[in-house]
């Protein structure tokens, strides 16, 4: 578990729910449930919630016992702050989870976070949602954030893998007492980070998988993850808390860091906004 700044705790290690749809999206939730991961992340845009909220329900799993994020949507963000409040309250009845752990605005969409902030301190306000954070945020939308945040960010959720180690980002929002999740910790679309020859020789050494390896240097580094909920990678993934990695070898892989993002659109600095 990692402690956050309005002292509720998420655990370090969850599943993400990007590209899974349908029946699928609601099977995988549920046995990652019932496999022991009790963090779900997902997102408006991931057109899923409803199915999530269905495998929760599924799992038998008590709710209190479960982290559920979700994200406002950009295209909802755009249209202004009543938009945002419907989003949130559809947000809630299909995830059927009666409130939200963790309500991120998905992207910094320019001249809409202000508004979108503001709604979602409303629904901490009435005890709706518990917290609130950001994705895809780098240091200049943090400090325009804080200058009217009335409730601090408890979360930025950014890409990180062993090629985008981002540690200049996550140290500033360490500094500002703001945790890190990282998301893509396997890289994306062409990024192959699990076949590195480094990883590969690390696997080998360490007796575990690559994928093992990666997301035992994410959360060794104090971070949050959500590899994609994947049955066949559960028990893979959970191991990840039974090994430790040597000084040398964490720094050797922060040393294959190349800036190198999945799609250069995930670049916040020039997201088509």
């Amino acid at each position: 578990m990692v402690r956050l700044n309005n002292n509720s705790e998420i655990p370090q290690i969850g599943v993400g729910t990007w590209t899974l749809r349908g029946e699928t999206a609601r099977q995988n939730v549920r046995l990652a449930l019932e496999a022991g991961f009790r963090h779900v992340d997902t997102a408006q845009g991931y057109e899923n919630e409803a199915e999530v909220g269905h495998g929760i329900i599924d799992s038998g799993i008590l709710r209190r016992d479960i982290f559920v994020t979700t994200k406002v949507a950009t295209n909802i963000m755009r249209e202004g702050r009543e938009a945002v409040r419907k989003s949130i309250d559809e947000s809630l009845t299909k995830l059927k989870t009666g409130y939200i752990d963790l309500l991120l605005i998905h992207w910094p969409v320019r001249d809409c976070v202000k508004d979108t902030w503001q709604v979602m301190e409303e629904y901490v306000r009435q005890g709706m949602v518990k917290s609130i954070g950001v994705s895809n945020c780098n240091r200049h939308h943090l400090d325009d954030l804080l200058t009217y945040a009335e409730i601090r960010p408890v979360i930025n959720q950014i890409e990180v893998h062993p090629f985008m180690t981002q540690e200049e980002n996550i140290a500033y929002n360490h500094q500002l007492d703001i945790q890190v999740e990282a998301w893509g910790p396997f890289g994306q679309g062409d990024i192959d980070v699990v076949g590195h020859p480094l990883l590969q020789s690390l696997a080998e050494k360490y007796q575990k998988t690559a994928p093992q390896i990666v997301l035992r240097w994410i959360v060794q580094r104090g971070l949050i993850t959500i590899p994609r909920a994947k049955p066949n990678h559960f028990a893979e993934n959970l191991g990840i808390m039974t090994f430790s990695l040597s000084d040398d070898d964490m720094k050797a892989i922060s040393a294959l860091n190349q800036n190198l993002r999945s799609n250069v659109l995930n670049d916040p600095e020039t997201f088509p906004w």
